[in-house]
């Protein structure tokens, strides 16, 4: 049965003009050219350097491209964007005031609202931005559990503004990148990681025996720092660690971690520590 949650931590940014296509492909991670009615991409907004600022789901409606992102973002996401706007023919509004972002998954929703598939993962479902709320059969808890049993993540609950790499957050693995659409804003280092195979740390989903941690507290083996609780619920989390230490015995707080790597993750399967 088709579940359907209201995630009242999203928002949206519309981007309007003749040139919105144009001035979004320079800047983002993902083709923009891909976006299209019932068709969304997933992409990011990095620094000059390649670090994440903010990532969203870029959908097509009209004369108008409306990014679902996090909601807190979304203002400084209209202030970046219109920073680099210069002579193009396009306006840039916070409309997270006039929208409602759903997701929705085991099934395709039947609605007349704006309805694409996440582009992530076939699991992940779909993402529905409507006027008003929709009637819903699922709670935003229950949509967090979905995406951490997947290990999807989910902006800068699990991601660093200014800090974290693209790859390091599976967006290679779950289509957040164009290796073909030419040059974007920290496009150099997002490739140079790629191609000299530089990524030493992965966001990866853990089981968490004991009391679930806070985010940002240490994870270590053996007394070493080897990385860093994200979000979580229950017994089910994020958190950024060494690729070196996924076999090992993890602590973090008073709870051990054991890293459970989903079949779309390029990584092996760690060895199960006695």
């Amino acid at each position: 049965m088709t579940q359907l949650a209201l995630l009242p931590r999203r928002g949206v940014v519309e981007i309007a003009g003749a040139d919105r296509v144009d001035f979004l492909q320079g800047l983002v991670s993902n083709d923009a050219t891909e976006a299209a009615p019932g068709r969304a991409v997933w992409a990011a907004l990095l620094t000059p350097q390649g670090k994440w600022l903010a990532d969203f789901f870029i959908l097509s409606e009209g004369e108008r491209l409306l990014l679902d992102c996090e909601r807190a973002q979304a203002p400084m996401l209209a202030q970046k964007l219109s920073r680099f706007r210069l002579r193009a023919n396009v306006s840039i509004r916070d409309l997270s005031a006039e929208f409602a972002v759903h997701a929705a998954w085991n099934g395709a929703p039947s609605t007349e609202a704006i309805v694409a598939p996440d582009p992530r993962l076939p699991a992940a479902g779909f993402r529905i931005l409507a006027a008003s709320p929709l009637p819903a059969d699922a709670s935003e808890a229950e949509w967090d559990a979905h995406r951490l049993a997947l290990g999807l993540p989910d902006g800068s609950r699990d991601l660093e503004a200014e800090k974290t790499v693209l790859l390091e957050a599976g967006f290679d693995e779950l289509h957040g990148i164009s290796w073909s659409k030419g040059c974007y804003l920290g496009q150099e280092l997002t490739a140079r990681t790629k191609y000299r195979g530089l990524v030493k740390r992965r966001l990866v989903p853990v089981e968490v025996a004991g009391d679930l941690p806070e985010p940002g507290t240490a994870v270590t083996a053996e007394g070493r720092d080897v990385g860093t609780m994200r979000s979580g619920q229950g017994r089910l989390g994020l958190a950024l660690l060494r690729t070196d230490a996924l076999g090992e015995t993890l602590s973090c707080g008073g709870a051990v971690l054991t890293p459970r790597i989903p079949d779309w993750m390029a990584l092996p399967q760690p060895a199960v520590a006695g």
